[in-house]
């Protein structure tokens, strides 16, 4: 008897635990699907464009972030934005997403005075914490593909950065539907960040978005 009812515990506690992750989603996806836009000439312009980090291969983008990165590099190119902020992983010589990124704009056509630099973005929370604490952004378009923007738009409206965002999706990627699929408790992740105020693990000095840049060229 004992072992019927504890069985029947755990199916009503995970029927409840998918209603909430449900729940949770959908409220965050009405909220911010309105101001992702997928065409350039639709998109609101802003002074910063927040591009995050999507892993490298042989010191070069992945299919992820070289999207996000030409993304950017059209708002730049079309006067939608007037900076970029990259914001990304550099724990390690072996991992250094910022440096390939930077170079990767530079080569584009970005002004470096233009292009500032995160190097403690390990995560989205993390990125947008620090945009508005550190970077001092107010106004931002998010750069991502879309799976990953609803996330981010509302952790950047709940951090105090109003944010749009602009769709980086050019044709297929490997562990898409994986992504997509652990996207649903990340947003349930961000929510308790944001209500528990999670402070990044890295902060440091003020680089000022209206100041000048933190690009290096090393």
């Amino acid at each position: 008897m004992k072992t019927k009812k504890i069985i029947k515990l755990l199916i009503y506690a995970s029927l409840l635990g998918i209603i909430v992750v449900l729940g949770i989603n959908l409220l965050v996806k009405s909220q911010t699907d309105p101001v992702i836009f997928s065409k350039e000439k639709d998109t609101p312009g802003t002074k910063v464009a927040i591009i995050f980090g999507a892993g490298i291969n042989n010191n070069k983008p992945s299919k992820y972030l070289k999207d996000r990165l030409d993304a950017g590099i059209e708002l730049y190119k079309n006067n939608k934005i007037d900076k970029i902020l990259l914001s990304g992983d550099n724990g390690s010589d072996a991992h250094d997403e910022l440096t390939v990124m930077k170079l990767y704009c530079y080569e584009h056509g970005v002004d470096t005075n233009k292009i500032y630099l995160d190097y403690a973005g390990f995560d989205s929370y993390s990125t947008l914490y620090r945009s508005k604490y550190i970077f001092k952004v107010d106004t931002a378009i998010l750069v991502s593909q879309k799976y990953h923007l609803n996330r981010c738009i509302n952790i950047g409206n709940k951090l105090g950065v109003k944010s749009y965002g602009f769709a980086a999706d050019q044709g297929t990627y490997q562990g898409y539907k994986y992504a997509s699929f652990r996207e649903y408790f990340a947003v349930v992740k961000s929510t308790i960040d944001i209500l528990i105020g999670r402070k990044p693990h890295f902060l440091g000095k003020t680089v000022n978005i209206n100041g000048p840049s933190n690009y290096t060229k090393e």
